[in-house]
């Protein structure tokens, strides 16, 4: 078969490289008519932060240039944002720019980050707050109100969270008690994350939405949680009581440059691995992903596009208008709207398909011991992950972590799924917690060895991925020989997408055909 190249950011790009076409011409699309026809599978979205408003919404001439951007950029939904870092925006500005918004036939929301929110937390001091004192929960009441007073959804941006271990906080773990205004819950645990999570939910529960929905009924709550998810409870994210109590939910799928020195270490896949894991307990109060600008070039950006959309958002909130308009922003942005009409056409195709391969079972609440974020890195190494927060008893092969333990009955449930015959991907971590519990030996388990280093697994050679890969992928009838860093996802209609987070092209061969994807490139075959 003839090889099949593609370029890193698209076609346009590479006839723009090669001089075929101009810029002008490459832009010809109609991007803000291609967005809203397509905005009931997938729209684009931004957010004024407060601190935008002040700056880029006061002004009648600021609106206009926002609303331009808006529409040459595909958005067709923007997020105003009252309360950032300690400042409030003014109401006027607030409610001026939401109507102008509305007016042009954007669809407007509000937005809260609740962030430098009265007495610091003794943790990360500078940005969150000690939510046990009675004051600052009394101010995070006000901030809320405030917003449904303006807007009848609102979001809340990655910080709703604490860290810290002030006396008051110590005081009330060890009794075993949350206090949210004058109401008094009891702690399940003595952990931390026992405490956090109950003063997280109960404090939600009174001081945001009963508040929020009590100046307004028709108000709708979102809850974003960050990228970070390995420590979500650790710091109070309880996401599945969370998610039940709040009208949406979000996903922080910022991965950025895995390389850079001050943003990096998070690999590409992890916005499709937390993208699906939390699109599964949230069902369809999952709307979207939610990336920067930061730590990213050009084609680190679009990666954080492509994967949020294979990964099936709904939306993509690209943060944030102010920001995007320096550094790194300007050339992203331009390199998105080439990519745009792709983008949009393969988030249409993921919605009407059903993703198949490695289950892996990832429970809530669960610890990574030494193994943080293996699944990102297991996903990688070219193995189709159906990420899942319950034991994938019906799937056809899976992959286990440490992670699974959380599930007190997890080593009988394995025992079942080895001895059903089907492959099973464990790693050594998990092997040697469950020596004498677990028959392991069995020819259809593969250990992955890694010695508690999981950035390790971007070293593996083809040969020793080509050879790993084999018995994982028979149930699904593929065989895939790739290089590392180079991520497949499979359907179970036969589509397929191959994306290569290499900086040289990929030679790769899917089920016999052979195909060449560049450098940052990606490929897909939709039936």
């Amino acid at each position: 078969m003839k090889p099949i190249y593609s370029h890193p950011l698209g076609l346009s790009l590479a006839l723009l490289a090669a001089g075929i076409i101009t810029n002008a011409h490459a832009q010809t699309t109609d991007l803000w008519a291609l967005a809203q026809k397509e905005a009931g599978t997938h729209r684009f979205s931004t957010l004024f932060t407060a601190q935008d408003v002040r700056r880029y919404l006061s002004a009648e001439e600021g609106l206009k240039q926002a609303m331009d951007w808006c529409k040459q950029t595909a958005v067709t939904k923007v997020y105003i944002e009252s309360y950032r870092d300690g400042y409030t925006a003014e109401k006027t500005a607030l409610e001026n720019a939401r109507d102008k918004f509305k007016a042009a036939g954007f669809v407007v929301s509000g937005c809260v980050t609740p962030t430098k929110v009265g007495k610091p937390s003794t943790g990360w001091k500078d940005t969150i707050s000690c939510y046990t004192d009675p004051a600052t929960q009394a101010k995070i009441k006000d901030i809320f109100t405030y917003a449904a007073g303006m807007f009848d959804e609102i979001m809340i941006d990655d910080f709703w969270f604490t860290d810290c271990t002030c006396p008051e906080c110590e005081s009330a773990r060890k009794a075993h008690t949350v206090t949210v205004g004058d109401q008094k819950f009891p702690v399940p645990g003595e952990s931390w994350a026992d405490y956090r999570c109950e003063l997280m939910v109960q404090l939600s529960r009174s001081h945001v939405l009963a508040a929020s929905r009590q100046v307004n009924p028709k108000v709708k709550v979102i809850i974003k949680y960050p990228q970070w998810y390995e420590n979500f409870h650790q710091r109070g994210y309880d996401v599945l009581r969370e998610t039940a109590d709040f009208d949406r939910i979000w996903v922080g799928t910022e991965t950025r440059d895995y390389n850079d020195q001050r943003w990096g270490g998070t690999v590409q896949y992890e916005s499709y691995f937390i993208m699906r894991w939390l699109g599964g307990i949230g069902g369809d109060k999952c709307g979207g992903g939610w990336y920067d600008w930061l730590g990213t070039t050009e084609k680190t950006y679009l990666e954080q596009a492509r994967m949020t959309i294979l990964g099936g958002a709904r939306e993509s909130m690209l943060f944030c208008y102010g920001g995007l308009q320096s550094t790194t922003g300007p050339k992203n942005v331009e390199a998105l709207r080439l990519q745009i009409p792709r983008l949009l056409a393969t988030a249409r195709e993921v919605a009407k398909r059903q993703p198949i391969g490695l289950a892996a079972y990832r429970p809530i609440n669960s610890d990574p011991g030494k193994e943080p974020r293996v699944y990102d890195f297991v996903g990688m190494m070219g193995l189709p992950l159906v990420p899942c927060h319950e034991f994938p008893t019906n799937a056809q092969a899976a992959f286990f972590p440490v992670h699974c333990l959380k599930d007190k009955d997890f080593p009988a449930k394995l025992a079942a799924f080895i001895a059903a015959g089907k492959p099973v991907l464990i790693t050594d971590g998990l092997k040697t917690r469950l020596e004498g519990q677990v028959k392991l030996d069995a020819p259809n388990v593969t250990v992955l060895d890694m010695k508690g280093d999981p950035k390790s697994l971007l070293t593996l050679s083809q040969e020793a991925l080509d050879q790993l890969r084999a018995p994982l992928l028979r149930p699904f009838k593929s065989g895939f020989k790739a290089p590392n860093k180079v991520a497949l996802q499979l359907y179970k209609d036969g589509s397929w997408v191959i994306s290569n987070f290499n900086d040289d092209v990929a030679p790769v061969e899917l089920n016999g055909n052979r195909y060449q994807v560049a450098d940052r490139g990606w490929l897909d075959a939709w039936k």
